[in-house]
């Protein structure tokens, strides 16, 4: 518990470094998502060729962050699905100019996000979930792959690491997505094919701080985050950004592993 407490405070000193500041805006209200999840579920999940694996991985409640691999438009419904709760995505702000998709949107509590704020602004979005003890679903790839033939997986954008650190406690849920590109492909396809078999694998979580004491994880001990503190500006950036890249590339080697293709 000592070295937990230490790792802490010794992170917690490189603040002004990490932290991601929320844009003081509240979530949007839900009032349509009970009713969704309560009546529509019920109606299409009969319909669907779904399998849904390691859901007792998704935390109930607190912050968490549901990194996904990005293949189909219809990604982040499955997500949500197998969240059990109200997941936030950031959505761009070309998604809300249709008031059907608008409406939808707005619904189901997604979050848009202005393209002239950039991507400081979306990442401020995200912390006003995260800062609300909430569910936020992300793709680190930071786009939707555009390959035509697998391996699809992208390498992952570090924006989810620095939310991750910045957000220590929150847990971040690998997941894998397999079969949506070819239930509703880009492109190609005006609705969703149904009938067409897809899974979805949810692995074990981690927090910031869990990954970073861990030996196979940061492996990073507070005598070492000291002397980050202790460096200069550019250098401590540098450092920051080596444990980013590290906590994403890890993170979507643990996508991979699930199954993403």
């Amino acid at each position: 518990m000592t070295e937990s407490l230490s790792i802490e405070k010794a992170w917690n000193e490189l603040k002004q470094h990490w932290h991601i500041p929320t844009t003081g805006e509240p979530l949007p209200k839900t009032p349509s998502y009970s009713f969704l999840r309560m009546f529509l579920s019920p109606l299409l999940r009969p319909s669907l060729n779904a399998k849904l694996y390691g859901l007792h991985n998704i935390p109930r409640k607190g912050a968490v962050i549901l990194a996904a691999n990005h293949l189909s438009h219809v990604d982040p419904i499955f997500v949500i699905a197998a969240a059990r709760r109200t997941t936030h995505y950031l959505a761009k702000d070309g998604h809300f100019k249709n008031a059907v998709l608008r409406t939808a949107m707005r619904a189901t509590g997604q979050i848009e996000t202005k393209r002239d704020k950039g991507g400081e602004g979306a990442l401020s979005s995200a912390a006003d979930v995260l800062s609300e003890g909430q569910a936020l679903g992300i793709f680190p790839e930071g786009t939707r792959s555009k390959r035509s033939e697998a391996p699809f997986l992208l390498p992952g954008k570090t924006g989810i690491a620095r939310l991750a650190a910045s957000y220590p406690d929150a847990v971040v849920v690998p997941i894998a997505l397999l079969g949506t590109r070819r239930m509703m492909m880009p492109q190609d396809h005006k609705f969703p094919r149904l009938w067409r078999r897809i899974a979805l694998s949810a692995g074990t979580g981690v927090t910031w701080f869990e990954w970073l004491k861990h030996p196979k994880g940061g492996a990073i001990t507070v005598e070492q985050l000291q002397e980050i503190s202790m460096q200069e500006e550019h250098e401590i950036r540098a450092s920051l950004a080596s444990l980013y890249r590290k906590f994403t590339d890890q993170l979507m080697g643990s996508i991979s592993k699930l199954g993403a293709p």
